[in-house]
């Protein structure tokens, strides 16, 4: 249960204080909610443009893919990947990873015992591997950016909607009892003096 708000000059400093950090502190929040939101959609456009990369490699594999099947030479002895190379990038204040390359294990090879297509089928694959992997970074990044935004959209609604909107509650609500008891505090005194003005003229 929250702490009742008490009723003086020195609490009034304190909601005061508070309000200033708030709203001090609400723009820094509101920038990076739109920063995220114009990352997430730059992130959106590139993964729609993979996504096309990826079906165009695709519909170029289509027509030769038979040739995969060929028991003889199996690509997956010359397609190994070493490593997916990636790096942590920093955007509005968050860690995401960003792309760099994937990275195959040679296996040399020789043209001219090997088939005329092993070269190029090997190409188009490598490039559809790079494509997904890089696909598959670029929705790990926007998973990771819509969560931070999720979480700064919270926190930009409990400033607006509740921290600052009360805190100004209890000001006013300060300010009110402390002019309430300022009037009481002259009124009481306007009478000690009028009955202290009594008793001396009442004693001369």
């Amino acid at each position: 249960m929250p702490e009742k708000t008490k009723l003086n000059k020195t609490a009034m400093k304190k909601q005061r204080d508070a309000l200033a950090k708030y709203q001090k502190f609400l723009p820094i929040l509101v920038l990076k909610k739109m920063q995220l939101q114009l990352v997430i959609q730059q992130v959106e456009a590139v993964i729609k443009t993979r996504r096309r990369e990826l079906e165009d490699v695709l519909a170029g594999i289509r027509p030769w893919a038979w040739l995969l099947s060929d028991p003889e030479y199996d690509v997956n002895d010359y397609l190994r990947i070493e490593t997916v190379r990636t790096k942590k990038d920093n955007v509005a204040g968050v860690e995401v990873p960003d792309f760099e390359a994937v990275v195959f294990k040679e296996r040399p090879y020789s043209l001219f015992v090997t088939p005329g297509w092993l070269d190029p089928a090997l190409e188009a694959l490598k490039r559809l591997v790079a494509l997904r992997e890089e696909l598959r970074v670029l929705l790990e990044q926007e998973a990771v950016l819509r969560e931070e935004l999720r979480t700064t959209t919270q926190r930009v609604n409990l400033f607006e909607k509740r921290l600052i909107p009360d805190l100004k509650e209890d000001i006013r609500r300060i300010k009110i009892f402390l002019g309430d008891e300022e009037t009481a505090a002259v009124g009481r005194a306007k009478l000690a003096k009028g009955k202290l003005a009594g008793r001396g003229r009442a004693a001369s």
